[in-house]
Order: structure tokens, then C-alpha cells, then sequence
């Protein structure tokens, strides 16, 4: 386990609860913002720590940036550190930015989801495609280089089309960073409890996938985890720590934890969290299976993992064009993603770890 550590704070804020978002949000009111700092910051200087990345996740994390100066102040953390806040576009103003830009923040994420108004209606987003773009020039003005656009695949009414012009529209702005998801339909979510029309079927779903991970590439996003695509070796060093089970600490509800070889969450309770002294946790497991986690968790990566002789037995009965092998090493093609879970517990049952 590499010394350096993660620190991912959960702001469980949002204007608006999206109807397939399944994250931990309550609607913002003014008065939650100091409370819920305090309790953050109680949280830092009762885990200590010193931290190579922060991540700011929501929820819709710049709803705090009043506040995040005063957090960050509290946090011990590189003279190189990736601070990154998520952010909803229409959220994003010159006072916001500059806050965050002089309080040391150095990389956002930015919620765009789609540059089609129509996509947009139906995710029931709060910004038009405009003010996304317009969102991402009002950053890089604020002095802002490092710049992550989420993109959403496989919604209803997107089109081949639609999806070609929105990957083409973010390249032009000069993101450094995509991070495509397809839409999950989750079942405690609006669209969990009356499905969306138009959506598109098992097929269509895995053709829009690798429809945006050839034109993200044709753009000069290279792929190197089932959802992330950088340019210029612009990797998200945050997320890479879940990935390569790297430590990281998780402060605010529903929050997630490694630390010493354990996995623990916070509770999904917002009040449990700002009336505590410190954050409520549940050990989620404390006997981690490395070998398990080390192929469950690798195979996201581009860069897979170590092949060895019961590995090279499970691919035998594995389609060739779901992986490579490559100097020694197992990774899946982008084919092989879409059915990464069949193919992982394949590998694992010869592994006798299933």
C-alpha cells in the first residue's frame, strides 16, 4: 500500500434531484453550508492524514464553495496535490470559480451529460447545452487547465448523431478529461419507478459505447478505464486510487473508506453526520480478498493485469475479441467492458476464489 492517500469529501447538496441519480442529496438551503463545513472539518482533524488528492463529489459540490476554502485549509495535503470539485454548469460563475481557484482547487468536473437540449429535457438537467459550454470558457478564464466533462451514453432520444456532435463539442472546448457513463437505470430513482420511453435496448446500449469510445479516441481521448478517457496523460489521480487499491479516506454521508486493509462507509444520514462529534462508520469489509480485489478491481484498467498460468486456463473459454494479451498482461477491449462482470467471475472461479 503506497503511503500517499486520497481524501474524498461527500457534499450531498443539489438544487434539484436528477430522476436517475442515485447518490446521497438532499435540496440545498443556505444554512446547511457552514454547519456542514464544521462537521467536515471536525472529521479531517479527527482522521489526520496527509493527502495527495482531494475530491470534492456530490451531490453538487460547488454549491459549497463558500466554504471549501476554509475546508481545504484544514486538510494537509501535497505541494502537487489534484484538488478537484464537481460541478453543475449552471452553478458556475466568476465568483464561484475564482473561490475555488484561489483556495488551491486545481482540476473540476464538470457535469455536462449531453450538448443536446433534447437529452438534456429528458435527464431532467437544469442547463441548457449553451451554458455547458459557455460553463467550461468561464473556467478556463478563471485560470482553470484541468477540466473533466461528464458524458452520458445510451439515454432516451439520443442518436448516433447527437452523440458524434456532443463528444465532437467537447473536444472543442478543451477539456483535458471525459468520463462516459451509460445510463443505469436505478430502482429507488424517478426513472427506477416509471422507466423513461425511448430507451434504447441491450444492443443499442453497447453500440453507443463503443460508438463514444471511437470517436473519444478519434478526438485524442485515450482510454484507459472502462468510463475515462484522457488527454495527454491527464488520468484522474483520485479515481485511479480506487482502481489500484490505493488508501483513501471518505468524510460526509455515504461516504466509502480504505484505510489499513478495511472497507468502511458512512450512513446515508445528513443530520446523524452534522450532529456527531465525528462521522458514524460501518466496517463494510474488514478481511479483504487482495488476490480477488487486485482482478475484480484491475480488469477496469486499460493497463489490466498480471497474467499467470490459471488466468491464461480461464481464457480459454473466453471469446478472443472480449481481451489482449500484451507483455505479459491481461487487459479487456472495449467489447470485453461491456461484459467485464461475466468475463471477471470466469477468471476468478479458476482462481478458486468464487
Amino acid at each position: 500500500m503506497r503511503s500517499d492517500k486520497g481524501l474524498y469529501i461527500h457534499v450531498p447538496f443539489c438544487r434539484k434531484k436528477c430522476p436517475y441519480c442515485d447518490f446521497y442529496s438532499v435540496v440545498f438551503r443556505e444554512e446547511f453550508s457552514e454547519k456542514y463545513a464544521d462537521a467536515v472539518i471536525r472529521n479531517i482533524r479527527h482522521y489526520g492524514g496527509r493527502f495527495d488528492t482531494v475530491y470534492f463529489g456530490g451531490g453538487t459540490p460547488i454549491l459549497l464553495y463558500k466554504e471549501i476554502p476554509r475546508i481545504l485549509a484544514e486538510v494537509d495535503f501535497e505541494e502537487n496535490a489534484e484538488i478537484t470539485v464537481e460541478c453543475c454548469p449552471n452553478e458556475m460563475n466568476e465568483i464561484a470559480l475564482k473561490t475555488l481557484r484561489e483556495a488551491g482547487v486545481n482540476r473540476l468536473s464538470v457535469g455536462i451529460q449531453s450538448l443536446c437540449d433534447e437529452e438534456l429535457a429528458v435527464l431532467g438537467r437544469t442547463h441548457s447545452a449553451k451554458e455547458a459550454e459557455n460553463s467550461v470558457l468561464l473556467a478556463k478564464n478563471a485560470g482553470f487547465e484541468n477540466i473533466s466533462a461528464d458524458l452520458m451514453l445510451a439515454v432516451p432520444k439520443q442518436t448516433k448523431n447527437s452523440l458524434r456532435k456532443s463528444v465532437e463539442g467537447i473536444s472543442k472546448l478543451g477539456v483535458t478529461h471525459v468520463s462516459a457513463y451509460l445510463l443505469k437505470i436505478e430502482p429507488n430513482t424517478v426513472f427506477g419507478k416509471k422507466t423513461p420511453a425511448g430507451l434504447p435496448d441491450e444492443d443499442e446500449t453497447a453500440e453507443f459505447y463503443l460508438l463514444a469510445v471511437e470517436e473519444l479516441e478519434k478526438h485524442g481521448f485515450h482510454q484507459y478505464e472502462i468510463s475515462s478517457f484522457a488527454r495527454d496523460g491527464k488520468f484522474s489521480r483520485h479515481n485511479l486510487k480506487y482502481w489500484k487499491r490505493d488508501e483513501y479516506l471518505g468524510i460526509g454521508p455515504a461516504a466509502h473508506s480504505f484505510r489499513n486493509g478495511k472497507r468502511f462507509f458512512v450512513e446515508r444520514n445528513l443530520r446523524e453526520f452534522l450532529e456527531n462529534s465525528t462521522q458514524k462508520t460501518t466496517v463494510e469489509d474488514d478481511n479483504v480478498n487482495e488476490d480477488e480485489e487486485k482482478i475484480m478491481l484491475g480488469l477496469r484498467l486499460t493497463e489490466g493485469v498480471e497474467l499467470n498460468e490459471k488466468i491464461e486456463k480461464a481464457l480459454k473459454r473466453i471469446p478472443r475479441r472480449f481481451y489482449r494479451v500484451e507483455n505479459g498482461r491481461l487487459s479487456l477491449t472495449p467489447e470485453g467492458f461491456l461484459v467485464s462482470n461475466s468475463i471477471i467471475a470466469e477468471i476468478l472461479e479458476n482462481l478458486n476464489i468464487l
